[in-house]
């Protein structure tokens, strides 16, 4: 496999991001049993102006996309979300790298960092939490979901 390079991602990559962030939320919906998660009927001319205009990283394994990341930086605070990871490659530390870069990117411009995922999304909270992320509520949404929000100090 090509080195994974990390860089910004802009509009012109909205295509192959929606395409990944389709396949890397599948098994969220399946985990939900929810096939209608934002992530997966978000239309593509919304992302691509996320991508415009939020802070927003990408990898690369030669010419593929193979994972990415967006922030919304709302005053100090800097908002992550969507991170991906191609299907085939997670668990190779894509995930682990596009999260920090994305926080070395709010450096100077945020002073905390704050994320969510779903409450039966285990291997994605061990991930936050390795990272020094700190659960700070959780939100119910519905009666089969639960919002687990974390954040941390830059």
């Amino acid at each position: 496999m090509d080195e994974i390079q990390i860089g910004p991602a802009t509009p012109a990559d909205a295509g192959e991001i929606y395409t990944l962030q389709l396949a890397a939320y599948v098994a969220e919906a399946q985990l939900y049993d929810d096939p209608h998660l934002p992530a997966l009927v978000q239309p593509l001319e919304d992302l691509a102006a996320e991508l415009g205009e939020s802070l927003a990283l990408k990898a690369t394994a030669g010419h593929r996309i193979v994972g990415a990341v967006r922030g919304r930086l709302d005053a100090t605070v800097l908002r992550i979300g969507r991170l991906v990871v191609a299907p085939d490659l997670q668990g190779r530390g894509i995930g682990t790298r596009l999260l920090t870069a994305i926080e070395a990117a709010a450096t100077g411009r945020a002073e905390w960092l704050t994320l969510f995922t779903g409450h039966l999304s285990s291997a994605n909270i061990r991930l936050y939490e390795r990272h020094g992320y700190e659960e700070t509520h959780r939100e119910q949404v519905r009666p089969d979901l639960t919002l687990v929000h974390l954040s941390k100090q830059c």
